[in-house]
């Protein structure tokens, strides 16, 4: 219904809001797209686990009192289908969030009975997002009529590129926000019933389209060129040489010298992602990551995105919002030596061994020190050392988790 849409090619990271067991994500694989997807546990009980069973991306969240742990002009695409969600009340609070997190350009797909059912309170839902789009300046691209099969339509919605209708409106209602107000904050941020203006300057993220996929993957986003990168070289000699390394590491290293079965691995999570070299250096492979970029790290999230890899802002030393034995590996380049200021190290292991599911496997890169200290940890944890490496004070290690539980 909507052909800019392009899957695969222009759109290729989507938001999907309660998405129940996931089957979007699922069904865009083939497209080439990476859903992030999301749904509370509520009355139909794990369905975020059910999706993660299947092997597709899912985190368990809510819109709730707080921004979504994502950066600001980030997806694509916004995809929402009987997600029950009211976007309509409190100034439209909810429907700002997704404002927030979507890129300029983007769309917002809605498929829910107010777009096609006739009952009185459906009707008003409808016309008060009709008003509530517009005054956010959002335009209705297309509203199909009912499908044949399904007997259901869908409303596409885009975000605009340029600030001139923001400007123009009659009621600054909702008003736009602050410049104080960073739309990349998202780490226990309360929501804001405002819209960020759109960045103009060519050098800003968000001014212009990213590249088509798979292009995008390799290429240093054109907004870094005026930045110090993570290792301390200019941002697009840092990401290019990060892209090599993983490159390097990922082929010489972690997909032959371990002993990994890559093809029986569905769902990684990159603990500490950075730039997203270890992800795009997995493209090949009929697996998805999830890059964790820490809190405490520079943030280096919205270029993930840029790169077409999707991931999320956590603290380690709280928990992650996942179902207990979801992943099959885990990946943490100096990440623990890190963290081991911070909180408490066995913590964060227990937390480890909850994601991970048994037989699954655990990717260390650090400091001699901090690895010894984990091995002896996984050790008293009947974890499997499959191998451990060092030179010059650093070290790589590689375990497997056993179906072993400690006796009450």
């Amino acid at each position: 219904s909507v052909p800019d849409v392009a899957w695969g090619k222009r759109s290729r990271v989507v938001l999907d809001v309660g998405c129940g067991v996931a089957s979007f994500g699922g069904f865009l694989f083939d497209r080439s797209v990476v859903a992030m997807s999301f749904a509370p546990k509520d009355e139909h009980e794990a369905q975020v686990q059910f999706a993660l069973e299947r092997g597709i991306p899912a985190v368990s969240a809510v819109m709730g009192t707080k921004r979504l742990p994502y950066p600001g002009r980030v997806f694509d695409i916004v995809h929402c289908a009987r997600c029950r969600v009211p976007w309509h009340i409190e100034g439209g609070k909810l429907l700002l969030e997704l404002n927030r997190v979507l890129r300029p350009g983007g769309f917002f797909l809605w498929s829910a009975t107010p777009i096609y059912q006739d009952k009185t309170e459906d009707v008003e839902i409808w016309e008060a997002m009709v008003e509530l789009t517009k005054s956010m300046c959002w335009e209705l691209v297309n509203k199909t009529s009912k499908d044949a099969v399904n007997g259901v339509a869908v409303a596409a919605f885009r975000k605009p590129t340029s600030n001139d209708c923001y400007e123009q409106r009659s009621k600054q209602e909702p008003p736009v926000c602050p410049e104080s107000d960073d739309p990349n904050a998202a780490w226990n941020v309360p929501l804001q019933t405002c819209m960020h203006k759109v960045p103009v300057d060519a050098s800003e993220r968000g001014s212009q389209w990213p590249d088509r996929w798979p292009e995008r993957l390799e290429k240093a986003p054109y907004w870094l060129s005026s930045q110090v990168g993570v290792y301390g070289k200019a941002a697009p000699e840092d990401f290019a040489a990060d892209n090599e390394h993983w490159k390097r590491v990922v082929t010489k290293s972690y997909l032959n010298g371990m002993g990994i079965s890559w093809s029986s691995v569905r769902n990684v999570m990159d603990m500490n992602a950075v730039y997203g070299g270890f992800a795009a250096a997995l493209k090949d492979l009929s697996l998805w990551v999830m890059n964790v970029v820490p809190i405490d790290s520079p943030d280096t999230l919205p270029i993930i995105y840029e790169r077409g890899l999707f991931g999320m802002y956590h603290d380690w030393c709280e928990s992650f919002s996942t179902y207990p034995r979801s992943y099959d590996l885990l990946h943490a380049d100096h990440l623990f030596s890190k963290l081991n200021k911070r909180c408490n190290l066995v913590a964060i292991v227990a937390e480890v061994d909850r994601i991970l599911r048994p037989e699954g496997k655990l990717i260390v890169r650090d400091n001699v020190e901090t690895i010894n200290e984990l091995e002896n940890m996984l050790k008293s944890m009947q974890w499997e050392v499959r191998m451990t490496y060092s030179k010059d004070k650093e070290g790589l290690l590689c375990v497997q988790k056993s179906m072993w539980r400690p006796k009450e």
